[in-house]
């Protein structure tokens, strides 16, 4: 096999953060929770009293999970999806009869119009059972065609494609190429203006429904060139055009029914209608899109932790060692403690944060982010968690288990389908500096020219005056707080006692701050490369907001008399499980093995311990690394399999 690989677009370090932060939105004109935490700022008046749906929506929002739940029950079978790694056609012919298809678009195009909050839970529902469907749905509406045109198309593309989206036809986005993940400045598909079209040309890989959509979202780079202002650029593109091929349908460890391609464009024209906002505004309509789309893979998450606490318990009161159930010992039992108590946890983050997406009182876009960060971390130890209480049974698939005669519990599908997770939309690494970045982001505002080599003595000036106003007033505020009063919080004071957990949060969100500023003045410039410290920080942050959501949760469910006493048992012993890990997570920001491990890094890469792999073989094929993207015409057959085609 050829080795041969495509040149490589080459970009210096400094290029690459450029075009990353451009396409950030640079303005907060609404509050938020979480970035008033990561300053030391506990606003529990954003979050408290828990915000609420209006009448309306949940009637429609329950009426609608009713039919998706017969239909799960009645028409998707998990075990066939698992076995064939498809999604029959017959299932999606279903949901598009439903209008799963347009949860989110407005009724006006034919749509359900479905809040964010209902919308998540229809995706816990149905990810439950099958996650490959439930990814299908998600990847068309969250990060699809629908989503970006809501926010930024015209009326014209709206009333084009938002109908065909609501009923008929599956959309996938396109962002991510053989050599371009979390790193677009090195984007190679080109998008060529020519006269009122533009010629798409390149190659996207892990195009997630790209093997059966009928509707794209394709980022690609417009050449700057007069009347043309250039940059990575959004368009809607047919999937059936000429030039686009489907050269191979990718096959995972988990979700082996998603319909996740490699697709090639070879002189695909695009009219010149049918881009989404101004040229060079890509990579932003793309990041404001996943603010919210990013919440449909905690939803998920959610759900499967409960599908795990469901088996937990049934199983562990079932299986008896040493004359008592297994849930008794304790061994095990610390196990189902955690994955109830996250379960609650996680439930509370998501639709805290989805019930302010749908208020729009409030900026989300670090909660979305922690959410989707923290909801694929705990899943996937849930998940894993439930596969050691179920032992040997956990490992062995469901199939076998029903072909010797039990019950076919698929936990170590579960544990293949969440890992995912933890990868796309932004993986964890890229999450921890992703959310740091909106963390530091005051910090940066006041004093970043200070640590910029490149601004001038007269500008370093100016910033040094500017912080000096605005770490006068900062600092000390981070000196004492609510959270050291006995008295705060108390209405959180119930038969269980959550209020002490709230001011720890409060005193801790303080000491995150103060933490973070001393970081800035030790290191200054080389802060962006102590990924580390930042990755602890932000996991600091998620866990602070999560206790505050599941605290927040627990007193709306005792106001509204609905398992009130429970929710308070969950939300304490999460509370107490989560303050072990931010005890741990701050030990760590200072005594840790960070430079350490950048010497044997750099050992590992110069071959001094080559020496130590010797002994095994490599049973990986031949091939180059990344696979050859060159721009022309596809070699391959087209695995293009449109739905009802």
């Amino acid at each position: 096999m050829s080795a041969t690989t495509t040149p490589r677009t080459t970009v210096t370090e400094r290029e690459a953060r450029e075009v990353a932060e451009a396409a950030r939105e640079q303005d907060w004109r609404k509050p938020s929770f979480a970035k008033e935490l990561f300053l030391g700022r506990f606003r529990l008046d954003l979050i408290h009293p828990h915000p609420l749906p209006d009448a309306e929506s949940v009637r429609r929002g329950e009426e609608f999970l009713t039919k998706l739940r017969a239909f799960c029950e009645s028409t998707i079978d998990s075990a066939r999806i698992e076995r064939e790694a498809r999604i029959p056609d017959e299932v999606v012919a279903g949901l598009k009869e439903l209008g799963a298809l347009g949860m989110k678009i407005d009724p006006k195009y034919g749509g359900l119009g479905l809040t964010q909050l209902y919308y998540n839970k229809a995706l816990a529902l149905v990810g439950s059972a099958s996650p490959a469907v439930g990814a299908l749905l998600s990847a068309h509406q969250s990060i699809g065609v629908p989503q970006p045109l809501k926010m930024f198309g015209t009326q014209e593309q709206k009333d084009t494609f938002l109908p065909r989206c609501a009923r008929t036809d599956i959309s996938a986005f396109l962002l991510t190429e053989p050599d371009v993940g979390s790193d677009p400045a090195r984007l190679a598909t080109t998008a060529v203006p020519d006269g009122d079209d533009y010629v798409l040309d390149g190659v996207k890989l892990w195009t997630t429904n790209g093997v059966v959509a009928d509707l794209l979202v394709v980022m690609a780079r417009v050449p700057a060139s007069e009347g043309h202002k250039g940059g990575i650029t959004a368009f809607v593109v047919e999937a059936g055009s000429e030039g686009i091929t489907v050269e191979h349908r990718n096959a995972f460890m988990g979700l082996r029914g998603i319909e996740n391609g490699v697709t090639r464009f070879h002189q695909v024209r695009v009219p010149a209608a049918n881009r989404i906002g101004p040229e060079g505004a890509g990579l932003k309509i793309a990041l404001t899109t996943l603010n919210t789309g990013r919440l449909s893979l905690p939803a998920m998450c959610a759900g499967a932790g409960k599908w795990c606490l469901k088996i937990a318990r049934e199983w562990a009161a079932e299986r008896e060692q040493w004359g008592k159930p297994v849930a008794l010992h304790e061994a095990v039992g610390s196990k189902i403690s955690f994955i109830a108590a996250t379960t609650f946890a996680l439930e509370a983050v998501l639709d805290l944060s989805s019930q302010m997406a749908d208020e729009d009182r409030n900026d989300i876009r670090i909660e979305a982010a922690l959410a989707k960060l923290y909801g694929s971390e705990m899943a996937w130890l849930m998940a894993d968690e439930l596969v050691q209480i179920r032992g040997g049974r956990g490992y062995e698939t469901a199939e076998s288990l029903g072909a010797r005669g039990e019950r076919s519990v698929p936990a170590e599908q579960i544990l293949r389908d969440l890992r995912i997770n933890r990868i796309f939309e932004g993986s964890t690494e890229i999450m921890h500096l992703l959310i740091a970045r909106e963390a530091v982001d005051a910090h940066l505002s006041v004093a970043g020219d200070l640590i910029d080599p490149d601004k001038s003595l007269s500008d370093k000036a100016r910033a040094g005056a500017n912080a000096g106003v605005f770490y006068a007033k900062w600092l000390p505020k981070l000196v004492a707080g609510p959270g050291q009063l006995p008295s705060a919080y108390n209405e959180f004071k119930h038969a269980v006692d959550l209020s002490g957990h709230l001011r720890y949060v409060e005193r801790h969100a303080r000491k995150l701050a103060r933490s973070t500023f001393y970081a800035m003045s030790r290191w200054q410039g080389r802060m962006e490369t102590k990924q580390g410290f930042l990755g602890r920080i932000v996991d600091i942050g998620a866990e602070l907001f999560a206790m505050s959501a599941a605290c927040v949760r627990a007193e709306r469910l005792r106001s509204e008399g609905e398992h009130g006493r429970e929710a308070y048992q969950l939300a304490d012993a999460f509370c107490r499980q989560a303050r072990i890990r931010v005890e741990e997570l701050f030990a760590r920001l200072w005594t840790n093995t960070d430079d350490l491990d950048r010497k044997v890094v750099m050992g590992v890469l110069g071959g001094a311990y080559t020496w130590l792999e010797e002994g095994v073989v490599d049973p990986s094929g031949e091939g180059p690394w990344i696979a050859d993207a060159t721009p022309g015409p596809s070699e391959r057959e087209n695995a293009r399999r449109p739905y009802g085609a």
